[in-house]
C-alpha cells in the first residue's frame, strides 16, 4: 500500500512539473515574434491559458505577473501532494 501512494504521489509530483515547464516555455514565447501562431504555441495556449486566466488580477501597468503567480500556486500544490503522501505513507505503516 505505501509503494502505491509513493508512487501515485511521484507520478502527480511529475505531471505538474512538466506543467509548470509549459507555463515557462508558454511565457518565454512572448519574447519571440509570431512564437504564439506555431503549432507549439497554439497547443501551449489550450493547455496554458485557462490556468493563467485564473491570475489575470496580477499585472503591473502592461507586464502581467499571472505565469509567477500559476508557478508559486503550483508549487504550494506540489508541497501539499508530498506532505499528504507522507502522511498517508506514515498512516499506513503503523
Amino acid at each position: 500500500m505505501q509503494t502505491i501512494i509513493f508512487y501515485t504521489a511521484q507520478i502527480i509530483n511529475q505531471l505538474i512539473s512538466v506543467y509548470m515547464l509549459a507555463i515557462v516555455v508558454y511565457a518565454l514565447m512572448s519574447w519571440f515574434p509570431n512564437a504564439y501562431g506555431t503549432a507549439i504555441g497554439r497547443f501551449l495556449a489550450r493547455i496554458v491559458e485557462p490556468f493563467e486566466r485564473l491570475f489575470n488580477f496580477a499585472t503591473i501597468g502592461m507586464i502581467s505577473l499571472a505565469p509567477l503567480v500559476a508557478l508559486a500556486v503550483l508549487t504550494f500544490v506540489q508541497y501539499g501532494v508530498t506532505y499528504v503522501g507522507n502522511l498517508l505513507i506514515t498512516m499506513s505503516s503503523q
